[in-house]
């Protein structure tokens, strides 16, 4: 696929992510106070280069310049958020930009949209250790909430990168180990079948509907079919569960959409649902790399 078109969909796609107001997220109208929507913006145009350079890579895979174990994911992961930390002083984007540079390879490799799916599982399980020790030192520099210690390879263990060389942990079988407690794992391990299908799910609803109201509509679907692995992190899973609850009330007009986002902000930012939002943005992404655009949608806006 075109790199630039690639580019600019996952350029864009985080971007209406963090605008559109969906429920207990930061958005043009909310803040929380430690993350603001200006924190995005700068954040997720960071990285530009680093999806180029991630095009680039894609290129010299699909020529076979390179093989699948020399596409420095992990680095690549690294150096956008060392990007975004240079630019504001929170974690906006650390999920979005592990789920999005595997992607973009792949994309840039695949000769359709859904080609990437296969690809991208083989980019991941073709990694090597270097990859997954640099994505752990992008966890130590993004320092996303909820990291618990005291489990096996521990990002802040001071010993964690000699056990990781030892035991040859590539990004698969850290996914594979990690799956439960990270959404984004279960995404790679999967050929990113959340994602896949909540763009499907959008594509659907922006036939007949406006973007943000399609938006809001499948993340309220998503926030009620899946616990948020980010709230399980933490409050806990049962945290997650009364979320998830919530949401099926809105949908079956039990509960206001209001409601249900002052619920999500009661404690801060405890329930916000961060690990969906970044399936959002994916989902957006691939939504607008499809085609999707506001010419002759006027009158959905």
């Amino acid at each position: 696929m075109e790199r630039w078109k690639i580019i600019k969909a996952f350029t864009l796609g985080p971007l209406l992510e963090a605008t559109i107001p969906k429920p207990g997220n930061v958005n043009r109208f909310r803040d929380f106070e430690d993350l603001t929507f200006y924190d995005f913006l700068f954040a997720d145009t960071s990285i530009l280069d680093i999806l180029y350079e991630s095009t680039q890579i894609g290129i010299m895979l699909r020529r076979g310049s390179l093989e699948m174990s020399e596409a420095r994911i992990g680095e690549l992961i690294k150096r956008a958020v060392q990007n975004s930390k240079s630019v504001q002083n929170s974690n906006p984007n650390f999920g979005v930009i592990t789920l999005s540079i595997p992607l973009v390879m792949a994309l840039t490799i695949s000769k359709h949209i859904y080609h990437a799916r296969e690809i991208v599982q083989r980019l991941i399980t073709e990694s090597t250790v270097r990859d997954t020790m640099e994505f752990y030192r992008a966890i130590r520099i993004a320092s996303p909430k909820g990291i618990k210690g005291g489990v096996k390879y521990d990002v802040h263990d001071g010993a964690v990168f000699d056990e990781l060389f030892k035991d040859r942990i590539n990004l698969r079988k850290l996914a594979e180990l990690s799956r439960e407690r990270e959404l984004i794992f279960e995404e790679w391990l999967k050929g990113y079948e959340l994602s896949y299908k909540t763009f499907l799910r959008l594509k659907e609803l922006t036939e007949s509907s406006s973007l943000e109201k399609s938006t809001i509509r499948a993340f309220l679907e998503l926030m009620a079919s899946k616990p948020d692995t980010l709230i399980i992190r933490k409050a806990g899973p049962e945290e997650a569960r009364r979320v998830q609850e919530k949401a099926k009330r809105v949908l079956e007009g039990k509960l206001s959409m209001e409601e249900l986002d002052e619920f999500l902000r009661e404690e801060g930012d405890l329930r916000n649902p961060g690990s969906l939002a970044d399936i959002m943005a994916i989902s957006l992404s691939l939504l607008i790399l499809d085609g999707y655009n506001l010419k002759g949608k006027l009158s959905q806006q």
